[in-house]
């Protein structure tokens, strides 16, 4: 072949080569989708990659930025990214399917294929672990507490374990709805139980294959190698990026790898039902129902709800610098895939922007911010005010409240720097100043009820409020606290009059007093108990999404 002609096909090759991995067919709208991800497209900085599918076909697809800051490899829709959450789809997807094939029933109690978890009195489906209604602690602040910091392995086996150990539930399973990858990773050891294969084989033999997504699959060894695997990255002070990879081989709540180009198959698996037929597939994307008929607005691993006047399906997923969002309007036959290697990425936003540009005529006018209309004050005299002033505490969620008056002014306050300006509105009544939503403060002889609009009203009781302990009365708190729910061992002790709580591997955090054997300490909460002759023998420690874990004075 004549040197000439080599290097012009070399040349089509090439631009070919490399309009085929950053974008799909020209889109007339694909320069407004540039527009929303400029900030990405350079060749210095870690970036994202977008999918847009519409009417069973990719309509644009294009990666920014870098998928490799070392070797210089940028994104395109055929890298690999870590989806975090978005994984929960397609774990509930095939516990969906097992019961399709008459393996397990969503109804059963989980404790029938996962019987290390102990019996709480009220069985956990696996709808309740679906849905996340089972009242589970939260695994991620389980670890914490139990000293595991973030980046440390975390195996599958790791969460049976911890989730094993636990003696107490958030709340009744059904009674709430809290998020639980707690809940999401037990579905996939009962995946492996039910089924005979780890959910990553069994993901990959009745969902990924069938659907043709090749560079799809749950990765639960840490050290196996994923072809076009991005990297991800985190923002460093002073400028530039440093690498914030995830290290964890649990499967279920997340761990599943995948591409802007698969994405489109699965996307359109919603439609064609190839896998699941249609029934699985509006099961899937109906929301579950609590134990008092309220109705959710979370799936099977998808959040369902209205969007500008349009119906959508979502998820998104975040873990170290990887960050995703998966985006359907089902009704328009459009969808937007997010991926991003950032951790100061926005990908909710991202797709959000993008769907607009698509559906630009089809979607209601962009709702004004929320804002309450200022409530009219009424007279209340200084006297009054100082009859609410005071400390709440809330026994459901481990809150503590603060209600003070300053100048004349009564003001809600969370913790050191934190409070709302409480404006009289009734006898007893006030609401919050300045806040998006209407929020109501009803006070009532030894509690305060909390009552923003449209959400249950959350209930505080009066407690009587500590403001300092000497030295002798926090001594008596001091000593080792082990508990056998974290496998943790926690030491108290007086330093330069202050209590603080010491954990193996964390800096020495101190506590403060909040009430009768009740302190406050980094948004958690201590509960002391006492035994005979008034001596302390233990205490609880809870915060959001983790109630009540018990420590037992082993030492003083």
């Amino acid at each position: 072949m004549p040197t000439k002609v080599c290097l012009l096909v070399l040349a089509i090759l090439l631009v070919f080569g490399a309009s085929s991995a950053q974008t799909s067919a020209p889109d007339p709208l694909a320069s407004r989708v540039d527009a929303v991800f400029a900030e990405y497209d350079k060749p210095d900085s870690p970036g994202c990659a977008v999918g847009v599918y519409r009417d069973g076909r990719t309509a644009y697809s294009r990666g920014y930025g870098m998928a490799n800051l070392e070797h210089g490899i940028p994104i395109t829709p055929r890298t690999v990214f870590y989806t975090g959450s978005v994984s929960k789809q397609f774990t509930a997807f095939s516990v969906a399917l097992l019961a399709q094939q008459g393996k397990i029933s969503l109804d059963d109690d989980v404790r029938k294929y996962v019987p290390e978890l102990p019996d709480y009195g009220t069985p956990i489906t696996i709808r309740h672990l679906i849905h996340h209604t089972s009242g589970l602690r939260e695994k991620w602040l389980i670890l914490q507490l139990a000293g595991w910091r973030e980046g440390d392995l975390v195996t599958q086996r790791d969460i049976v374990d911890l989730a094993s150990r636990q003696k107490a539930l958030n709340f009744k399973p059904g009674d709430q709805h809290s998020y639980s990858n707690t809940g999401y990773d037990l579905l996939s050891t009962l995946v492996e139980r039910a089924s005979g294969k780890p959910l990553s084989e069994y993901a990959r033999e009745n969902l990924f294959a069938p659907l043709g997504m090749k560079d799809s699959r749950y990765v639960d060894d840490r050290t196996a190698i994923v072809p076009r695997r991005a990297h991800a990255y985190a923002p460093r002070d002073g400028g530039g990026f440093g690498l914030d990879l995830p290290n964890v081989e649990t499967t279920g709540s997340g761990s599943v790898y995948s591409t802007i180009e698969d994405l489109a198959r699965w996307d359109e698996n919603f439609v064609t039902a190839k896998v699941g037929g249609k029934t699985l597939l509006e099961q899937v994307q109906t929301p579950g129902v609590l134990n008092d008929g309220t109705k959710l607005d979370y799936a099977f691993g998808l959040g369902v709800d209205q969007d500008r006047g349009l119906k959508r399906v979502w998820h998104n997923g975040a873990l170290a610098g990887f960050r995703a969002m998966f985006l359907q309007y089902p009704e328009q036959h459009l969808s937007v895939a997010v991926l991003c290697n950032l951790g100061s990425a926005d990908p909710d936003t991202l797709a959000l922007r993008t769907a607009e540009i698509y559906l630009a005529d089809k979607l209601g006018p962009s709702p004004a911010p929320p804002q309450a209309a200022e409530p009219a004050a009424v007279p209340v005299s200084a006297a009054e005010l100082d009859r609410f002033a005071g400390l709440y505490f809330d026994e459901e969620g481990g809150l503590v409240r603060r209600i003070a008056v300053k100048d004349g002014k009564a003001f809600y306050q969370r913790g050191p720097g934190n409070e709302t300006e409480l404006i009289p509105v009734g006898p007893g009544r006030f609401a919050m100043k300045g806040v998006p939503q209407r929020v109501d403060l009803i006070f009532e002889p030894g509690r305060m009820t909390f009552q923003t609009a449209g959400q249950p009203p959350t209930l505080f009781r009066a407690v009587e409020p500590v403001a300092s302990l000497d030295a002798a009365a926090l001594a008596r708190y001091a000593g080792t606290y082990a508990s056998d729910e974290l496998g943790a061992t926690w030491t108290l002790a007086v330093r330069d009059g202050r209590l603080v709580f010491q954990r193996q591997r964390f800096e020495d955090e101190p506590l403060t007093p909040a009430f009768t054997d009740a302190f406050t300490a980094g948004g958690l909460l201590f509960r002391f108990a006492r035994g005979e002759g008034g001596a302390v023998t233990g205490f609880s420690a809870s915060t959001s999404g983790v109630r009540d874990i018990r420590f037992v004075r082993v030492e003083r």
